[in-house]
């Protein structure tokens, strides 16, 4: 899996990192049970500090793309994870960013989500 940060993005660098896991898994380069590397090596490869690292991978946690496990590291979740559903998440991430690139306000955000999936 390859890891790429822009510093000059306004997206954060921990977002990134967790872009870039759910991107292989939509590509398929990625696939449950992989395990990701660690934090502290994968911070000296970005140039980055192992924190940022380590945000990215609790988003990822938080999402239910990954297990942090003490001693074993971040391991993608076997069973839970699509790369379907690893694309949807990418897609809504990137439609988050546009919306806030535009001004558009969370709750406008929604608003317009909702009124879209009652069709």
């Amino acid at each position: 899996m390859l890891f790429r940060v822009d510093p000059a993005s306004a997206v954060p660098l921990g977002d990134q990192i967790a872009a870039c896991v759910r991107g292989a898994l939509a590509d398929g380069t990625a696939e449950p049970g992989e395990r990701l590397p660690a934090a502290r090596q994968l911070a000296d490869s970005l140039g980055v500090n192992v924190h940022t690292v380590l945000r990215g991978y609790q988003r990822l946690r938080e999402e239910g793309l990954i297990e942090l496990r003490r001693g074993r590291g971040a391991v993608i979740i076997p069973g839970t994870t699509t790369p379907a559903r690893a694309n949807l998440l990418e897609r809504v991430r990137e439609l988050v960013a546009e919306a806030r690139t535009l001004g558009v306000a969370d709750d406008e955000l929604l608003t317009l989500l909702r009124t879209e999936l009652k069709g």
